[in-house]
């Protein structure tokens, strides 16, 4: 099994990170406040006026360290990364498959299955941990109602079907998101998913985490040679990552959405964190950044049993399975893919 690797994530404005030997420097005002040897890092992250020197850009795509660089708030600009891994020939496949409709659908079939999954075990977890504090009666019939979503996702469906199908119980999902809130409830309201901006501070915690949760996504995507453009549940579009988009479905409950309640819950992130700007929007201060970051990567360091191939894996290392599961189903040696299900 691969090895989990740390992310390098860069907030400091002004930064400048350089080659030094085989370590990455970070530098601050010409001193270097950090040097961190490469075969320690699977990737950098670099967020708002961070710069990279030549030497050290082409070091990492030697090493198959990317580096991605993100505006300050979080939204992604670019990335940098050495050649493409894996052959041709799966990538053909992947193409093949996706121009097909009827093996779209199937691959989406699982994907969303692995999605609705996880949402009612998110809503499950809230009723047994904090029934006396969340509407259950709410949170119980949203519950059901992805139950019966599930039962309709075991039969063989188009792909607008199936698109349907998401599209209806993320509403559920969502609709009750709010009563899992269980503290600062003055400063934390949920009242529907907007993004790009997000206007609400909780919009705003969950689009950060779903923009990291897509670094991680689509570079496993990339480190076993599939093309992180084509995906079955999400279409072509210039400029979007759809396979990524498709697997972050099965880890948006799980990881990101679970991870920003707990932020929230346990009050280790703050209203006087997120600052709303003239046009609505809502952008999280650097402290707050930062807070989350160090969540984020304490996370993927926890343990968790994978649900088909029964091993027990770092929770970051979750999405370089799943990449591996798609890769060895497109090459025909195994019969389905297997979505993540947390259980």
């Amino acid at each position: 099994m691969k090895k989990l690797l740390n992310t390098l994530f860069v907030t400091t404005q002004g930064a400048y990170l350089a080659k030094e030997g085989e370590t990455v420097a970070v530098k601050v005002d010409g001193e270097i406040v950090l040097r961190v040897p490469v075969h320690t890092l699977g990737g950098i992250v670099c967020f708002g006026q961070v710069s990279c020197s030549p030497y050290l850009m082409g070091f990492c795509a030697e090493n198959s360290v990317a580096i991605s660089f993100l505006t300050e708030n979080g939204r992604f600009l670019a990335k940098v990364q050495g050649p493409v891994s894996g052959n041709v020939l799966l990538r053909r496949e992947q193409y093949r498959r996706a121009d097909n409709p009827e093996t779209s659908a199937l691959i989406a079939r699982a994907v969303v299955t692995g999605k609705v999954a996880n949402c009612r075990t998110v809503l499950q977890r809230a009723l047994r941990d904090h029934s006396e504090r969340i509407d259950a009666n709410a949170v119980t019939a949203a519950s059901q109602t992805l139950t019966s979503s599930l039962r309709r996702l075991q039969t063989a469906s188009p792909l607008d079907v199936v698109r349907g199908i998401e599209g209806e119980s993320a509403n559920t999902y969502f609709g009750v998101f709010d009563h899992l809130v269980t503290s600062q409830k003055d400063v934390f309201t949920f009242n529907e998913r907007n993004r790009r901006p997000p206007l609400d501070n909780v919009n705003c915690l969950l689009s950060f985490l779903y923009t990291l949760l897509m670094h991680d996504v689509r570079s496993a995507l990339e480190s076993v040679g599939l093309d992180p453009a084509v995906g079955f549940l999400h279409r072509d579009r210039p400029g979007r990552y759809s396979l990524a988009l498709d697997i972050m479905e099965e880890f948006r409950p799980f990881f990101a959405d679970r991870m920003g309640l707990s932020l929230i819950n346990l009050c280790q992130v703050q209203g006087k964190g997120f600052n709303k700007k003239e046009s609505g929007a809502v952008w999280m201060d650097d402290d707050t950044r930062k807070t989350v970051l160090v969540a984020y990567q304490k996370r993927k360091q926890e343990a968790i049993e994978h649900s088909f191939i029964k091993e027990k894996i770092e929770i970051g290392l979750l999405p370089y399975v799943q990449a591996l599961l798609m890769a060895r189903y497109l090459r025909g040696d195994i019969d389905n893919y297997p979505p993540f299900i947390w259980k």
